[in-house]
């Protein structure tokens, strides 16, 4: 995944300490190496999730029939308070194991539950115990951001946990929602202070527009370290002020397909020339892993271009979005959104080891194996990453994990599962999986920290 795409055949990768000290045809081994037997398999650079809510992990699957108004009733407007700091640190625990498992090596935890500092001091201390490189987006959907971060408690909290290392860095995790006072702006102002960029949520049909956009690129706040979550609603003067501005998307196809934030929005992006990434948004709906996302990135950008021709009378011959491009987006795409490409997302000498094994002897479908980028984008899935290494460091080998906790996981889940039915009660934990949408005007606004409602998306 280097500039020119390179595919090298029978080569191998060499791993000296942390970093990557050599990629090539029969490479000297220094005495001492450990050898993996990569023959029959794919090597790759670790892949990169730049927009998952790993705090939710905890609830696999419960929210499988779920419309996005939906997720704002559980979440935002319901239950999502009953959230313990203890309960935060397990699904944090368990999404960053399951995202090594899958040969995800970094993660943007977009923590929008963070209801105390103490519920930021669990989230950090499970990225912490896993071995992965993680990306810290601090966020709060219960109160308005120019709120908690004026916190002197959030200023604390960010001077003792967020030493801004190569394995966990950080983020401000917020929205905006139109409203024409920008109250946001304070937030804003905040991470330039403290020198990180913002990760929001745009474009998301019922909650962010394109008057979110305008407020933020007419007051300045547009930068080329802003990532954009979904942008799957908005319109060409949006997207045109954030390729001027350089900013990056982060495409989440499989939750824009299933639950409404719009029509997922690569085949939007690359008709402006706006960098993209991949993510997975959260297990409480889907999968947890990239592959899942580039099928499904490819799946709806390729109908999308098809329905265009179709609705002018024409016929696609020639496929513009290519396999290869899709695995570039969950490695470099992710690289340079967060701006670690010097560091991560290719195997090229002098980065870091962030490596993965894509092999399977025991199956069928890991041959034969003719076009590496299409066999990682259609073929392959979770079950052949076969050694994961993060910063030189093997997490993953001959498909199991490799100290990464699982069993203390698998406690802490399960205790938080029950303190969420026994604190719902039995009837409320069953209905939860498909609520009853209340009859409100919150449902023009989910976010209940602000009496700004924007109907622009409700007929009358």
């Amino acid at each position: 995944m280097d500039d020119r795409r390179t595919v090298l055949k029978d080569s191998d990768v060499l791993v000296v300490g942390d970093r990557i000290e050599a990629v090539g045809p029969n490479l000297p081994v220094p005495d001492g190496t450990v050898e993996v037997d990569a023959s029959g398999g794919i090597v790759m650079p670790g892949m990169i999730d730049t927009h998952r809510h790993l705090w939710q992990t905890a609830m696999r699957g419960y929210g499988a029939d779920w419309t996005l108004t939906q997720y704002f009733v559980w979440y935002y407007l319901e239950h999502g308070k009953e959230f313990r700091p203890q309960d935060v640190y397990a699904g944090n625990l368990l999404g960053a194991i399951e995202a090594l498992d899958a040969g995800v090596t970094t993660t943007v935890d977009w923590s929008h539950g963070l209801q105390t500092v103490e519920h930021a001091e669990a989230a950090v201390d499970a990225l912490e115990e896993v071995p992965g490189r993680f990306v810290f987006g601090y966020g709060n959907i219960h109160a308005g951001p120019w709120e908690w971060t004026a916190s002197p408690d959030f200023r604390s909290f960010v001077e003792r946990r967020m030493p801004r290392s190569e394995m966990l860095g950080l983020q401000l995790a917020f929205d905006v929602t139109g409203d024409p006072a920008f109250p946001e702006k304070a937030a804003f102002e905040v991470a330039r202070e403290l020198g990180v960029g913002v990760t929001t949520h745009a474009g998301v049909w019922g909650a962010t527009n394109d008057n979110g956009i305008r407020l933020m690129h007419e007051h300045g706040f547009m930068t080329p370290e802003t990532v954009y979550v979904h942008a799957a609603t908005l319109s060409t003067d949006s997207y045109q002020r954030i390729a001027a501005t350089g900013g990056h998307a982060s495409v989440s196809s499989e939750s824009e397909s299933s639950c409404g934030q719009g029509y997922p929005s690569s085949w939007s992006l690359r008709a402006h020339g706006i960098p993209i990434s991949l993510s997975m948004d959260t297990s409480v709906w889907w999968s947890g892993d990239l592959f899942s996302a580039m099928r499904a990135t490819l799946s709806s950008d390729r109908t999308r271009e098809h329905h265009e021709a179709h609705a002018k009378g024409d016929t696609v011959t020639n496929i513009a979005l290519r396999a290869e491009e899709v695995v570039a987006w969950a490695t470099r795409g992710g690289a340079k959104a967060l701006g670690l490409d010097r560091l991560v997302g290719s195997l090229e000498a002098g980065k870091r080891a962030d490596v993965v094994l894509i092999k399977n002897d025991a199956s069928p479908v890991m041959f034969p194996l003719l076009n590496p980028y299409g066999h990682i984008a259609f073929q392959a899935q979770r079950a052949d990453v076969h050694t994961v290494l993060v910063n030189g460091k093997v997490v993953k080998h001959e498909h199991r994990l490799v100290d990464t906790g699982l069993a203390r996981a698998r406690t802490a889940v399960e205790e938080t599962v029950e303190h969420l039915r026994a604190t719902l009660g039995e009837e409320a934990w069953q209905a939860g999986m498909n609520p009853e949408i209340p009859e409100s005007k919150v449902l023009d606004n989910p976010y209940m920290y602000t009496e700004y409602a924007d109907a622009s998306t409700h007929t009358k």
